[in-house]
């Protein structure tokens, strides 16, 4: 059982996690603007925290580098949105947020998330202190590690080759490349995993079989022997 602060400005958001993460046996905090979840983190930490993006009064990320600066993100974070953007995610991540969950939340996408978070603990504190640090080179720093690209994967799980090839990734590239070659990692990741069935890869990334063609072509992915499948 776990204490888990939910931070949005959405009353049936509030309700509806609220009751999920309840009936998996959890104790369930809310808050409806980032001075209620302030003033909740100075009475205590909870063990993890679902903090959405756009709130009225300070804005979700605003927030995380509150707690980040004041040595107050001990739990880890896991952002929410329906309006944010992949650059507003990988911010979030550099911060020292976990993962980031797209609105409407899917329950096993929640679910899992939730279960990845209670299950890293202490990995939020180690995230925000390096994301504390300023980057050793900007022609070299990582527009995502490889705890970053959960962001948008299927299952939040990413190791190995992809997460080294965003890794290479620069900043000192336009913004619209910069894109491509994670979005291009990402489809790569799905490939790779699915053994290169069109199907399946339509299936964990939400598009329709011809959307996703079109969008390896234009990404440039090499589909070789498993194109078609």
């Amino acid at each position: 059982m776990a204490t888990i602060l939910v931070v949005d400005d959405e009353m049936g958001i509030r309700e509806l996690l609220s009751e999920i993460l309840s009936d998996e046996g959890h104790v369930v905090e809310v808050a409806e603007n980032a001075q209620e979840a302030r003033d909740f983190r100075l009475r205590q930490a909870p063990d993890l925290v679902l903090l959405d993006i756009w709130m009225p009064d300070t804005d979700g990320v605003t927030l995380l580098k509150e707690w980040a600066a004041q040595g107050q993100l001990t739990m880890p974070v896991i952002m929410m949105s329906g309006h944010a953007t992949i650059d507003t995610a990988v911010e979030a991540t550099k911060i020292g947020a976990l993962n980031f969950l797209e609105k409407p939340i899917a329950l096993q996408k929640l679910l899992k998330a939730v279960e990845q978070g209670l299950a890293r603990g202490t990995a939020a504190p180690v995230a925000a202190g390096a994301a504390a640090k300023p980057p050793a080179s900007a022609g070299t720093t990582a527009i995502a590690s490889a705890a970053a690209l959960p962001i948008l994967s299927a299952d939040g799980v990413t190791t190995g080759a992809a997460a080294l090839q965003t890794a290479s990734i620069s900043f000192d590239i336009p913004l619209r490349d910069a894109r491509d070659a994670f979005e291009r990692a990402y489809f790569e990741y799905h490939l790779a995993r699915e053994n290169g069935s069109m199907t399946r890869v339509a299936e964990k990334t939400g598009l329709e079989r011809t959307h996703l063609y079109r969008k390896l072509k234009q990404l440039g992915v090499d589909l070789g022997k498993n194109k078609g499948e």
